[in-house]
């Protein structure tokens, strides 16, 4: 085999990438990211954790997530900078997945090592709004540095957990970030059409990079138009102040070779969720942040307290035609915890009166394969007094569906990116305390999560943690799971592949 990756939903036959990766990623890059993988994990074996190098792990394992970085110079680059921060040493680590020979152990390792990277994705979004963790960081050496250790099933399972609690910090301390910077998520109406001026249309996840977008088009004639994972940042108090914000353009990150050549502006990616570039927008594609595409032009990093410098960005727009519309309605959404809890009293009613029997969390991913029209299906069938909570990219399988409300309140409630999952946790612990339940799994409340890369694997081990359980997880169960960490997950925390949409809608409507 020419590589070895099984990280992702996608993974080959649900086993494993050995040719060349589903997502695009070549042998090179692959051996690259193995090497850089490798490379951190010496440094956490022998260097002290400080802000510089906490930093840059975090920046490295974002690097090597699923659809982020497909440029081989790039990783090498940061392979070098691994190797110059951690100087010359003596120390060694296994490089590659099948290192390890023990599959549980195997297993094991990168479960914890997937949810490393996920926690890693959410720190450098924090840390670019000014926040950081020095525990965080510390927690990220000792549990890449254990990857390494002939440590026990029960250690490893351990650290796993710990892992999940550490998730949780991390979530809040991006949520913190995020609503000081840009205030609290309101509900809001986002429109799908199209304007009739040029545009930039911005996805990933970085609500950094759009806002000094924003301000450096502020008086351009250009409208700014988000993608994807970037919808919510219409709900965010900060960003709805720029007018030039228009809508939001399209669906989830898989369609971007359809709807990237129809826009016909420039297209900004500010993070992971890139897919390989198609000839019919490459010309106009841009990559910032931690993600890259090889022969792509990169936006260099913030430097003296100065902005990212998008001028590039905003001369080719001036020079293009309008995006070609793909619908026109409006997306509601902005139900993030402050938000919701403002509502409490009114979802608390309709819970008493009956008018809402029960809340599906139905968060995550979306993906190209013709088996997650399965979540469409769930939301259709699922009656109609429930509500749906969702985060992700997932939502875009059901958030335009004539679904309608109750008493007001929609039947999708829609926290924002996948980075924002806490608040999901956040407003299932609070109706806990509400109902003045011992146990979160009392409430009227189920599963059901699509996911696809590592910052998945993350907020479902954060939510392990918290205490929930009985977990539905599709459209696979990780490849990277095997059969003997599966059946410990499965009788542990009750985590369970989905079915049948009809069938697994009748067995949570039952709490099953």
């Amino acid at each position: 085999m020419s590589m070895f990756c099984f990280q992702c939903q996608e993974t080959a036959r649900n086993s494993g990438c050995t040719v060349r990766g589903v997502c695009g990623k070549t042998p090179e890059t692959a051996q690259r990211m193995d090497e850089l993988i490798q490379q951190l994990k010496i440094m956490t074996l022998t260097c002290p954790p400080d802000r510089e190098r906490g930093l840059f792990l975090v920046q490295s394992l974002f690097m090597t997530i699923t659809n982020a970085n497909f440029d081989e110079a790039v990783i090498a680059a940061q392979l070098e900078r691994a190797r110059a921060l951690t100087g010359a040493t003596g120390a060694t680590a296994p490089l590659g997945v099948l290192s390890c020979e023990n599959e549980d152990v195997r297993s094991l390792r990168e479960l914890l090592t997937y949810g490393l990277k996920g926690i890693a994705a959410y720190a450098d979004h924090a840390a670019m709004l000014g926040k950081e963790n020095d525990e965080i960081y510390a927690f990220l050496f000792k549990a890449l540095a254990a990857t390494t250790k002939d440590l026990s099933a029960e250690e490893l399972t351990a650290l796993v957990l710990e892992c999940g609690h550490m998730a949780v910090k991390t979530m809040a301390l991006l949520d913190a970030a995020n609503t000081e910077t840009f205030g609290h998520p309101r509900m809001t109406e986002v429109r799908t059409g199209v304007g009739k001026r040029p545009g930039i249309l911005v996805s990933g996840h970085d609500l950094r990079d759009l806002q000094e977008l924003l301000e450096q088009t502020r008086d351009a004639g250009i409208d700014v138009y988000t993608h994807s994972e970037m919808l919510p940042a219409h709900y965010y108090p900060e960003l709805k102040k720029y007018l030039h914000l228009y809508g939001n353009y399209g669906n989830a990150w898989h369609r971007q070779h359809e709807e990237f050549a129809a826009f016909n502006g420039p297209i900004l990616m500010t993070t992971n969720c890139i897919t390989p570039v198609q000839e019919s927008y490459r010309n106009r594609i841009f990559t910032t942040g931690m993600a890259g595409y090889p022969g792509v032009p990169h936006i260099p990093d913030r430097r003296d307290g100065h902005s990212k410098d998008f001028s590039r960005l905003i001369a080719l727009a001036r020079t293009c035609p309008p995006p070609a519309p793909l619908e026109d309605g409006v997306i509601v959404g902005g139900f993030a915890h402050d938000q919701v809890l403002a509502l409490a009293d009114q979802v608390v009613a309709a819970v008493k009166s009956g008018a809402i029997r029960r809340f599906v969390v139905m968060a995550g991913c979306d993906g190209r394969q013709r088996d997650r029209a399965y979540f469409t299906e769930v939301a259709e069938k699922l009656p109609k007094d429930t509500v749906i909570l969702t985060a992700g990219c997932a939502k875009y399988r059901y958030n335009k569906l004539p679904l309608g409300d109750i008493g007001g309140i929609p039947r999708v409630l829609d926290a924002g990116q996948c980075n924002d999952s806490y608040s999901l946790a956040l407003i299932a612990l609070k109706l806990k305390e509400v109902f003045a339940l011992e146990d979160v799994n009392e409430l009227p409340l189920s599963f059901d999560i699509a996911w696809y890369e590592q910052k998945a694997v993350a907020v479902l081990l954060a939510l392990l943690a918290l205490g929930f359980r009985n977990i539905r997880l599709g459209p696979t169960l990780p490849a990277f799971l095997s059969p003997g960490v599966a059946g410990v997950l499965v009788k542990n925390f009750g985590i369970q592949p989905i079915g049948d949409a009809g069938e697994d809608v009748r067995n949570m409507m039952q709490g099953r």
